[in-house]
């Protein structure tokens, strides 16, 4: 699902820039959910996740397209102002499109393993780097609420170093260099309708329904991808 939205989003752009009189675009579609609306509750409700996934990440979706489309018309009209002035639309719901497409994948029903990190060579790193998975989630939602305003909690593998680190971003900014393990979305809309003000509820309770089989898959995935 992710790997899918960002190499759309990828291969459009340079679609658009090299051949702009014959490239036909394809555009970006919402993501089916693996679970159900319901299935991540109580951590998550159902209520939350309709919302969250059928209105906040498919607006990302329409105004992505539209700007692309703009964009298009900007490239073939060899307009440099205008595509200079729709960079901004496509970094901010493109990664509205890939941070959420990601954000799903992070997560899984209790039933399902959600919650339970097996061991590993992401446990290992985990244990090494942190001092264990406590640890990990401490240090994470200590991230998570410094952040002002709205963005992402990452966990990710330094592409330097190839250490897992912690990282947030503001807005909608993806994950553009090191490799992505896990995600958290801190905007208002991801929690509020449940836990009102007190998000640090929700980044407590998270931890409950992330998938981690996800994550130890990306984690292995990270020396032969490029997400």
């Amino acid at each position: 699902m992710f790997r899918s939205a960002l190499s759309k989003t990828a291969s459009a752009r340079a679609a658009i820039m090299s051949s702009p009189s014959t490239f036909v675009r394809n555009k970006h579609t919402l993501p089916a959910l693996p679970y159900e609306y319901n299935a991540l509750e109580p951590a998550i409700s159902e209520q939350i996740m309709k919302l969250h996934h059928q209105k906040h990440h498919q607006t990302y979706v329409t105004n992505l397209n539209a700007a692309e489309e703009k964009l298009a018309a900007a490239v073939n009209a060899n307009d440099v102002k205008a595509n200079i002035a729709l960079q901004a639309a496509i970094k901010f719901n493109g990664g509205g499109h890939l941070n959420h497409s990601l954000f799903w994948e992070n997560l899984a029903p209790t039933s399902q393993g959600g919650g339970k990190l097996s061991g590993g060579a992401l446990s290992d790193a985990i244990e090494k780097e942190f001092g264990g998975l406590e640890k990990l989630k401490g240090d994470f939602n200590a991230a998570l609420a410094s952040i002002q305003g709205s963005g992402w909690g990452w966990l990710v593998k330094d592409a330097s170093t190839g250490r897992l680190k912690i990282v947030t971003t503001a807005n909608q900014d993806p994950i553009t260099g090191d490799k992505v393990i896990l995600g958290v979305d801190a905007w208002e809309h991801a929690y509020y309708l449940q836990y009102e003000n007190a998000k640090v509820k929700y980044f407590d309770a998270i931890w409950q329904v992330i998938n981690w089989d996800a994550a130890t898959k990306r984690y292995a995935d990270t020396s032969k991808s490029k997400l």
